[in-house]
């Protein structure tokens, strides 16, 4: 049996950098959440920390769907 190192190791950085990426928008989308909460609570709006949170959320949606496509045969 013969593995080729080099397309493993490829696959092992991609995957880490993708989880690390995935999980820092997440976070900003939890602060645009609550920059909007604390707005809402201090009697002002904040449309920049729902747009916030909508757009990092919608691109953590869009992530998990497109891993979904990859995994799942019948959608190719």
């Amino acid at each position: 049996m013969n593995l080729d190192w080099t397309a493993l190791g490829q696959v092992a950085a991609v995957s880490l950098a993708v989880t690390v990426a995935v999980v820092t928008v997440f976070a900003l989308g939890v602060l645009g959440l609550a920059r909007h909460e604390g707005a809402r609570e201090g009697g002002g709006t904040s449309t920049l920390g729902s747009a916030q949170a909508g757009l990092c959320f919608l691109a953590c949606a869009v992530v998990v769907a497109y891993g979904i496509y990859l995994l799942v045969p019948q959608f190719h």
